[in-house]
């Protein structure tokens, strides 16, 4: 129970990475908001951490907009009366191209969901983790640490915020918040279920696994434990990292 009497925001927290540490953070005590565009995944999701003993509350809204995010900072604290850590891991994938191939509306489109509603979430929720000297923990990416094939807009967003989440901590270490960052390589969720199964179909696909010393792609749950462990207190003196949960990816080809 890590993360006993802490209450947590999840973005994206409906499928996917955000599931995964939603459930984990209500498996170590917390008590969490799961917000989402979809009501379904989020419902289902909040059923399963209440159902196993724990508190949840379902969010919907769009962390693209202001009034949006406000009304999810505001419905953790009228729930739960506080907020100690915001989980910023919505994001999108809009598209799979070099920067001639990618259109202007899909940079903007990539930039807006993964990079603008990281700072959004964080500026909103800055004078609540103030109160609480809490932390955020933000999802960036191996695409945001070195360049990757076909990522420009993405590998773009996720650069932004890698390096965001070092200016907050920074600006905020001396009133006792922290902030880090996750950089997860590739790791089998429905936003990449798509792309991985066009990769078996034409054979590439353990040329992608092999990209991983470890020899294996990543589950949702590898990335969950990195983010309990962040939040919680055993991480008291970390701030501003941007940590790889990579299979060995960013250490070289085995």
């Amino acid at each position: 129970m890590r993360l006993k009497g802490k209450v947590a925001i999840v973005t994206g927290g409906g499928t996917g990475l955000g599931r995964g540490i939603a459930l984990m953070f209500g498996r170590e005590g917390a008590s969490v908001v799961v917000n989402g565009r979809r009501p379904g995944p989020l419902e289902a999701t909040a059923k399963a951490i209440t159902d196993a003993g724990g508190r949840a509350l379902p969010v919907p809204g769009d962390v693209t907009l202001a009034a949006d995010v406000k009304r999810l900072i505001q419905a953790a604290v009228d729930s739960f009366g506080q907020l100690d850590v915001l989980v910023n891991n919505a994001g999108i994938i809009a598209s799979r191209t070099n920067a001639v191939d990618c259109t202007e509306e899909d940079f903007r489109k990539t930039v807006e969901g993964n990079l603008t509603s990281v700072f959004l979430c964080c500026k909103y929720a800055l004078p609540e983790l103030l109160k609480s000297r809490g932390n955020i923990i933000n999802m960036s990416s191996m695409a945001g640490l070195k360049g990757t094939p076909n990522r420009a807009a993405y590998g773009a967003s996720k650069g932004g915020v890698s390096i965001l989440t070092r200016q907050i901590a920074v600006d905020y270490a001396k009133h006792g918040v922290r902030v880090n960052a996750i950089c997860p390589a590739f790791v089998e969720t429905e936003i990449n279920r798509e792309f991985l199964q066009a990769l078996r179909n034409s054979g590439d696909y353990d040329a992608l696994v092999r990209r991983h010393p470890l020899g294996s792609l990543g589950e949702p749950d590898d990335v969950a434990h990195a983010a309990v462990y962040l939040a919680s207190d055993e991480a008291r003196w970390i701030t501003g990292v941007c940590l790889p949960v990579d299979g060995g990816m960013g250490a070289g080809v085995a």
